[in-house]
């Protein structure tokens, strides 16, 4: 069997893995039905709806205290 000769680095090898052909792929994004934001597939949408039903209270927008 075929020993390598010396270590290869860790540099190295990740250049080799993710060289031209090897690219992750972009992730794919859906929007949501009920208030039209881009989202992951299978998560619950920051809005609180999953699967076209409400499973919980949508996320309170942040106010800037400062401005006030």
């Amino acid at each position: 069997m075929a020993t390598p000769k010396k270590k290869i680095s860790k540099s190295r090898r990740n250049m080799r893995r993710f060289a031209a052909g090897n690219k992750l792929a972009a992730p794919t994004i859906v929007t949501c039905p009920a208030c039209s934001e881009p989202t992951r597939p299978h998560r619950v949408c920051a809005c609180g709806n999953y699967a076209g039903k409400q499973v919980k209270a949508p996320k309170a927008k942040k106010t800037d205290l400062a401005a006030n």
